[in-house]
């Protein structure tokens, strides 16, 4: 287990170092669609130094206790995955709120939070619910099957292309739109797999997976657009709640 958590988010959740993805690395998977305002800590109500404090305590609380538990389904689930996970804090103003997963250059996994996500949780359920999320993306290979995904993707409509005698830059058109068609294309059924593992590892940490669940209907409902990066909000709390119902009969 490590954290890069500098000095406990130095209390005023401003001092952590930011995730940087240099060139090469692999990108994010995952990721939360904004959220609306109206977080604890985006308020203007009450002390914002307290609320901050507040937010810090919990996001160390919820690390402490989610990490170990995902790094144990991690060497249950995926033995020949590297479960080491790391726990970053992006401190860069005025981001949205996000979470994400990546690894780094030396292929540990990086479960990466911004100041404004952690702000924006009602609870530890749902922060905990969210790093479920993410290092359920992990656990299952997600990164690497987008990044194949993509391959396969790139290849098919550079091949059809330059079957239908395209030039050099249209050839490169079609590969950078079949890369991208390619990498959507299961990302809604990875959504929907993580949500299902990470329901799992935030019952195991001891929080409530069904009131984390609840962080979906603060965020923007993403529909079942064709080719959407997210599954319809409602369908993913389902998905909990089936979850949960399974895990509680056993």
């Amino acid at each position: 287990m490590r954290w890069i958590i500098a000095a406990l988010l130095f209390v005023t959740l401003s001092a952590c170092e930011p995730l940087v993805l240099e060139p090469g690395q692999p990108q994010p998977q995952g990721g939360v669609p904004t959220t609306r305002p109206g977080g604890p800590l985006l308020t203007e109500d009450g002390d914002l130094k307290a609320r901050a404090e507040r937010a810090a305590r919990q996001f160390v609380e919820v690390t402490r206790t989610v990490e170990p538990v995902a790094e144990s389904e991690c060497r249950r689930v995926a033995s020949n995955a590297n479960c080491n996970f790391i726990i970053v804090v992006d401190d860069r103003p005025g981001q949205p709120p996000n979470a994400f997963q990546t690894v780094d250059r030396a292929g540990r996994p990086v479960l990466a939070f911004n100041l404004a996500l952690i702000a924006s949780v009602d609870n530890a359920d749902q922060l905990a619910f969210v790093m479920g999320h993410e290092a359920a993306h992990h656990i299952l290979g997600h990164l690497e099957r987008t990044q194949q995904n993509a391959a396969v993707g790139a290849v098919v409509f550079s091949g059809l292309a330059a079957m239908t005698g395209a030039n050099e830059d249209a050839i490169r058109s079609a590969e950078e739109f079949g890369a991208a068609v390619g990498a959507r294309r299961y990302s809604k059924d990875f959504e929907l797999e993580a949500d299902q593992l990470g329901t799992i590892v935030t019952a195991r940490a001891g929080y409530d997976p069904l009131r984390g669940a609840e962080f979906f209907t603060r965020i923007p409902d993403p529909g079942n657009r064709f080719l959407g990066t997210h599954p319809p909000n409602a369908q993913r709390i389902d998905v909990v709640r089936r979850t949960m119902a399974r895990i509680g009969a056993n």
